[in-house]
């Protein structure tokens, strides 16, 4: 997964970077098709913001997270986009059975 981060009025530091790598790799590891991830990081008067765009196979997701701690905002920012994965995973996954019968109480 690519992951292009940018800072608005903040300046994106290494440990920024890692600490944003690290949150989302985890979205990597429950669904493999994520092509690109697009961060970004803003710093507004008191408060911090985080955006992600995710490309994923079939879909576009966007997230955002807002917090007076950055990385509190980056922490939020993975949850809510990493839920918006498993529900997007789910939706493409087939629960119907593979013999297409119905069961009933007689079966």
């Amino acid at each position: 997964m690519q992951i292009n981060l940018t800072g608005h009025h903040v300046e994106v530091t290494p440990t920024l970077r890692e600490y944003v790598t690290r949150k989302l790799g985890r979205v990597a590891r429950h669904f493999d098709h994520v092509t690109s991830a697009r961060v970004i990081l803003t710093v507004e008067k008191q408060s911090s913001k985080a955006e992600a765009a995710l490309h994923v196979a079939g879909a576009d997701l966007f997230a955002n997270a807002s917090h007076h701690d950055m990385y509190a905002a980056i922490d939020i920012l993975a949850d809510r986009i990493d839920g918006q994965v498993r529900r997007h995973k789910e939706r493409l996954t087939d629960h119907h059975r593979a013999e297409g019968g119905i069961k009933t109480q007689f079966d």
